[in-house]
């Protein structure tokens, strides 16, 4: 097994690795927000390639593949030996139709709800306590629309302080080992923190999505674990697509309607190609340098990174201990200003103080 550093999540008890194995392309086809028909066997394996290589958590939720994700994870997590089996993570509070499965899921935080959700992937998990449990997005009641962000509560939903309570209480109980927030803004939660302490958050951060720069600051004055999702923009930054690619892609895969693969992916291309002299000087892969890019963000603890194949992840292995200089991280400040690819801050001192 890799020797791979650790990091504390937050002040929490857990200790993680800075690339976790993301979860939600192994949920399979036939949903609302799949990336495609996927091979179970495949999955399993990627997962124990990732043990070995020293990643100590997987991160998935209830939704991804409608509760497959989460049963693949079961499965792969059974079939290691005690002493190598990752922490566990998965998130509740977007709920599907099962009689139209690729309707869009709403975003539903009322108690009886989330508590079903729990003993549900408690099931489909095979495990008897989730070590991270997160709300998935606000729960406005309204149904979620990828891309659409956070934002206030839109009526019909359940008041964070309600459901963050309720997230307190089933770590009291010892359901859960620790809770958290993905996809809130800053302004909820100072809110949620008033009612609980939150151990970790989980916005979206790559180069191409760097508005949650704030979300993360506010993690690290708080003591608050910041686990980013999407760091490779969905496949983009892997150096592996092209406009052929993406025509390419499985009818069923969501990425095809995405105004990144679509209307914005001449100037992702072009910022993929200005990292390519950066990991050719540090001898690694692109997909390598981008996602270490995160890692050198303030409140940055660890990084999702989703894995279809074993191979995938000898791409990005190396990203934990690649330290980016001063000088790389001017030169991709200067890429994304000149290609224009992404929004928010470009550069990690501009949220220092």
């Amino acid at each position: 097994m890799t020797d791979t550093p650790l990091v504390p999540l937050g002040s929490t008890d857990m200790t993680i690795s800075r690339i976790g194995f993301g979860a939600w392309a192994i949920g399979g086809a036939d949903w609302r927000y799949s990336w495609g028909a996927q091979d179970d066997s495949e999955s399993i394996a990627a997962i124990h390639r990732a043990a070995d290589l020293g990643v100590n958590w997987i991160d998935t939720a209830a939704v991804y593949g409608l509760g497959h994700s989460e049963q693949v994870v079961g499965r792969a997590v059974a079939g290691l030996p005690e002493s190598r089996r990752p922490y566990v993570f998965t998130k509740c509070g977007l709920v599907w139709d099962e009689n139209d499965r690729l309707a869009s899921p709403r975003k539903i935080m009322k108690p009886a709800s989330v508590r079903r959700e729990l003993e549900d992937s408690l099931r489909r998990l095979g495990v008897e306590r989730i070590d991270l449990y997160q709300v998935h997005w606000p729960g406005d009641g309204q149904p979620l629309e990828w891309g659409a962000g956070g934002g206030a509560d839109q009526g019909g939903g359940t008041p964070l302080e309600e459901y963050w309570q309720l997230m307190a209480d089933l770590r009291a109980e010892g359901k859960v080992r620790a809770i958290g927030l993905s996809n809130h803004s800053p302004e909820q939660l100072a809110v949620a923190e008033k009612t609980a302490h939150v151990d970790s958050i989980q916005p979206q951060f790559s180069l191409l999505s760097r508005d949650a720069a704030a979300e993360l600051r506010w993690a690290a004055d708080h003591r608050t674990g910041g686990i980013v999702y999407q760091p490779l923009g969905s496949g983009l930054l892997t150096g592996a697509f092209s406009a052929e690619r993406v025509a390419a892609l499985d009818p069923a895969d969501w990425r095809r309607g995405h105004p990144d693969f679509t209307t914005h992916l001449d100037r992702n291309l072009a910022l993929v190609a200005a990292l390519r002299p950066i990991a050719e000087r540090h001898g690694t892969t692109v997909p390598a340098v981008a996602i270490a890019w995160t890692l050198a963000w303030p409140g940055v603890t660890g990084a999702i990174v989703g894995a279809r194949r074993p191979a995938q992840l000898d791409d990005w292995a190396s990203a934990t201990t690649l330290n980016l200089t001063a000088d790389d991280l001017s030169e991709i400040a200067a890429a994304l200003d000149r290609t224009g690819a992404g929004s928010g801050p470009v550069h990690p001192e501009e949220t220092t103080r």
